[in-house]
């Protein structure tokens, strides 16, 4: 037990200078009052890996070659994993948590506002029992009009979404950005409910 209390200590207090900054840097979200529903998009073009700013693109062929020299096919896995995750695990999560904290529906197409989550870069952390770093998420966020793309709302800014779980258990790349997906959209979330009263 006194393990446990230890190790979640620790935890707490390497987490804390990776504080999750959130921001509305354009724009208002008063027009969303009153509403019942957004639709939400994912994009993920240009995302930068890790602290040294690696494209995506070349981040995957380095960590496919690794895995292949480890064993052969697994950097194939890891590749279909990476993209797959996205509408199996991180969209799903963020829609979840978005809509609990928000109390709007995230699926509506015909919506009359759509939101943009364009993650910008990703630290996709480690956790090998005896040690650990924390994944995140940097991303952009950019709520228009469904009609008019064209016309946006706003614009807000979100750095280090963490992710990571409380015991540990995260050893698994998409696990832990999956909670950095819930964690903003939780933050999005509470943000329009607070700016929408």
């Amino acid at each position: 037990m006194m393990k446990k209390i230890f190790t979640i200590s620790l935890l707490a207090l390497s987490l804390a200078g990776y504080a999750q900054k959130i921001k509305i840097v354009e724009g208002s979200l008063a027009p969303l009052k009153g509403q019942k529903s957004v639709n939400t998009q994912f994009t993920y073009d240009d995302m930068l890996i890790g602290g040294k700013s690696i494209p995506e693109k070349e981040y995957i062929e380095k960590r496919k070659k690794e895995l292949d020299e480890k064993e052969a096919g697994r950097g194939d896995k890891f590749e279909q994993a990476w993209y797959a995750d996205r509408k199996e695990r991180f969209e799903p999560q963020f829609r979840e948590l978005f809509a609990k904290h928000s109390e709007m529906s995230s699926v509506d197409e015909k919506a009359q506002y759509t939101l943009i989550f364009h993650t910008t870069r990703t630290e996709v952390g480690f956790n090998v029992g005896v040690a650990s770093k924390p994944a995140y998420i940097d991303a952009e966020v950019t709520i228009v009009e469904t009609a008019n793309p064209s016309k946006v709302i706003a614009k807000i800014t979100i750095l280090k979404a963490l992710g990571y779980q409380a015991m540990g258990m995260d050893f698994e790349t998409g696990v832990r950005l999956q909670e950095a997906y819930a964690k903003s959209g939780k933050e999005i979330g509470k943000l329009i409910a607070k700016e929408t009263k």
